[in-house]
């Protein structure tokens, strides 16, 4: 924790001071607000209301489809940020003005005067707890409430709860195929899709199971741990020991100071000969960045070694500085590797630690951290495991904060009930026909603990029962139905927002984290491998599936043959 300062008697850190100021107004995104939409919303909020239909009350559920990344897990995430949209929504004086020169002429101004006075006061919003494992047509979000009002809230869910949840489930797989031993930071932000792409990248990153980023003001308004060394710019901005301006470093106990450039240098002759690597071929430029580093960082010296050989100049240059300030009473960090057959290299790396610290009996030296970056994916770190590679930190930039493999999860936002009466959306394309009216769900688990099945359920069913026999149907398909008789129940929805204000007590970035992890584990292995996973079942109740059928040839046109 950062170095205490008194305030009105009182102690504050100044890492949570810091935290605070500023940005940190419940670390609302000011972006987030009424006008972060789509135009249709407002000109449909405009023709309900000239059609008499602001007393109109409606269901919508939000939701998505398929699973992202060939997979057949979601991570749900953005709920919080939906609670603070919810919070914040008001169209300001200045909002109103721009929609009156912007919406089509015509428009009645006791319109704009029904929009200034909007809030989501009224409405009432349902939701899974955010970090859940979730499934494909079970909704995420239930919002209840005035039908405009509703409709208005519909692009900004969409977009709080689309990337987050693609961002927490990209990341949570790399932390599945990385194992729970190794080490992952997030090094997106110079590759995200703009500044609040990066920030939500750190913070959706780290909710799904990464232990860091190189972000710094995503360390501030999120409290993520900050990680970083330096680039290839540093060492190669050095050419020779001349340009070393500062060479001492006093000892860490006895404070007596010695040249760690000369140290560094007596250490690289004799590792020459324990590492067969000849000091001609070395960089004295590389030494020298090196060496300018650990002096300006004893304690935490990291050091890329790729600049220009990791065999036979950045390993040796790199032992050498970290005996140097050994000697010093310090210890390194470790290195990183951000190029060439990352196997290969990571495990010659751990091969020359394990040397030096046999040769100069220092134990410590086989633990040094090895970091390797260089544009990794989930299939690299899975080919990386299958090599036997020894790398103790994954920094993972391009394709985790884009979602290369799958750039967005689809989550819709359909109309259920109006005024008490469900609505379904028709298709003909199956996946599409919506599920209509106010629905429960809940998860049942077996006897081995794992989940089984969701069933959605009519909010007028009493909800299963552990040890009653359930009937499960898939919404669809006829056929496929089974009984389940569950040891666990659990009813996915809490009431999130009632009454004009947040009604849970909202969890901290570092519990949404456990979450997953914990959620994770009550899903099955072979729901969760990334090669040929085995599909969650979703179902419906025997009394949901008549309903829907009903409502379905209720509101299919039917043909005529001639």
């Amino acid at each position: 924790m950062a170095t205490e300062a008194r305030e009105d008697g009182k102690f504050l850190s100044r890492k949570m001071m810091a935290r605070c100021s500023g940005h940190c107004h419940k670390n609302r995104n000011s972006v987030v607000q009424p006008l972060l939409t789509d135009l249709y919303q407002i000109t449909m909020a405009y023709a309900y209301w000239k059609s008499g239909k602001t007393e109109d009350q409606s269901v919508f559920d939000l939701f998505f489809r398929t699973n992202p990344f060939q997979g057949e897990f979601t991570i749900f995430a953005g709920l919080e940020e939906c609670l603070k949209f919810l919070e914040n929504f008001h169209y300001s004086d200045g909002d109103i003005e721009y929609l009156r020169q912007t919406l089509p002429d015509g428009i009645e101004d006791e319109f704009f005067e029904y929009l200034s006075h909007l809030t989501a006061k009224d409405v009432i919003m349902y939701a899974i707890e955010e970090g859940s494992v979730v499934f494909p047509r079970v909704p995420l979000i239930k919002v209840e409430g005035p039908l405009i009002v509703v409709q208005l809230l519909e692009t900004t869910l969409l977009t709080l709860v689309n990337y987050a949840s693609l961002m927490a489930t990209n990341a949570a797989r790399y932390r599945m195929v990385a194992g729970k031993n190794i080490k992952l930071l997030e090094f997106g932000l110079r590759r995200a899709q703009g500044p609040d792409g990066g920030l939500s990248a750190s913070k959706y990153s780290y909710v799904g199971g990464f232990d860091g980023t190189s972000n710094v003001l995503a360390g501030k308004l999120f409290d993520i741990p900050v990680k970083g060394t330096h680039a290839h710019a540093y060492i190669t901005s050095f050419t020779g020991f001349s340009e070393l301006k500062t060479r001492t470093l006093r000892h860490k106990v006895t404070g007596i100071p010695q040249d760690l450039l000369e140290l560094s240098i007596r250490h690289r002759d004799a590792l020459s000969e324990v590492l067969d690597i000849s000091t001609e071929e070395s960089s004295e430029g590389e030494l020298a960045a090196m060496v300018s580093f650990a002096i300006a960082f004893p304690d935490g010296f990291m050091a890329l070694v790729d600049t220009y050989d990791v065999k036979r100049s950045g390993l040796l240059n790199f032992c050498a500085v970290a005996l140097a300030l050994n000697d010093q009473g310090y210890r390194a960090i470790g290195i990183r590797i951000d190029s060439g057959d990352l196997a290969y290299l990571s495990c010659l790396a751990r091969q020359t630690f394990e040397q030096v610290s046999a040769r100069f009996r220092i134990p410590w030296f086989n633990t040094l951290t090895i970091v390797a970056s260089n544009d990794i994916n989930e299939d690299t770190i899975i080919s990386l495991n299958e090599q036997g590679h020894k790398i103790d930190c994954f920094g993972i930039g391009t394709h985790l904060v884009t979602c290369q493999r799958q750039p967005a999860l689809g989550c819709v936002y359909k109309l259920v009930e109006i005024n008490s009466q469900a609505r379904i959306k028709l298709s003909q394309d199956v996946e599409k026909v919506t599920m209509p009216g106010s629905k429960n769900a809940f998860r049942l688990f077996g006897a081995d603990g794992h989940a089984l099945i969701d069933l959605m359920q009519k909010v007028s069913e009493p909800p299963p029962e552990v040890g009653q026999k359930v009937l499960c149907r898939h919404p669809f398909q006829e056929s496929k139905r089974a009984y389940v008789i569950p040891t666990r129940v659990e009813c996915l929805y809490k009431v999130y927002w009632r009454d004009g204000r947040i009604c849970q007590s909202l969890p901290g970035l570092d519990q949404v984290r456990d979450r997953v992890q914990a959620s994770l584990k009550t899903v099955r292995n072979d729901h969760k491998r990334t090669l040929n996973p085995t599909p969650y079942k979703v179902a419906v109740s025997d009394h949901l599936y008549n309903f829907i059928h009903d409502l379905w040839l209720q509101n299919a046109p039917i043909g005529e043959l001639s």
